[in-house]
């Protein structure tokens, strides 16, 4: 059974964080999905202003029914404040915490999405530095990636790639992960 995984976008995005996850996980046969948070479908990065355009938007489409095995929020600022100040996005990720299903976030969407859901509570977890001051609850490593059950999480764009190897590990297994490491040469 492929595994299905959503990728939530948000203008401002960090390039890196997005594309990188995307990329290996469609590598390793793990379906994608691309959803904007907005009512557009064309999402607009923050550093580069590359333009990607979603499969879906999430509010069109309400997603928040939908079944996937993992969700995947890229930081960037503004890009993980607009993640936070979404209603949809806070349902999804309520919902998925509570069905146990994996959960990642880069950079600060660790720290301003996460942490004020209480997904982070009691959890290992990594962030951009200083976002970590953030989280009240949580326990900060400064390891590149951390898993801690059902969550993952990394620090920035310089991470993306780890940050993807570890959620295809988590889904596909090892195996599968050190094969996409190998293949990119990571």
């Amino acid at each position: 059974m492929t595994k299905k995984v959503i990728v939530l976008l948000a203008d401002g995005f960090e390039d890196v964080e997005a594309v990188t996850p995307i990329d290996y996980l469609q590598r390793a046969g793990i379906e994608v999905t691309t959803v904007s948070i907005s009512d557009l479908i064309e999402v607009t990065s923050r550093w580069g202003g590359i333009k990607l355009t979603a499969n879906i938007t999430l509010t069109i489409n309400n997603i928040v029914k939908t079944d996937y095995d993992a969700v995947i929020l890229p930081g960037g600022i503004p890009g993980a404040e607009k993640l936070a100040a979404s209603k949809e996005v806070k349902e999804l990720l309520q919902k998925m915490a509570a069905e146990k299903k994996l959960i990642c976030a880069i950079c600060a969407s660790p720290a301003l999405v996460l942490a004020p859901l209480g997904i982070l509570k009691g959890k290992n977890f990594t962030c951009y530095p200083g976002m970590e001051e953030k989280v009240k609850d949580g326990i900060w490593s400064e390891a590149r990636v951390v898993t801690d059950g059902n969550i993952i999480t990394s620090r920035s764009a310089g991470t993306a790639g780890e940050f993807a190897v570890a959620i295809i590990a988590y889904l596909l297994g090892d195996e599968v992960s050190k094969k996409i490491a190998q293949t990119v040469l990571l």
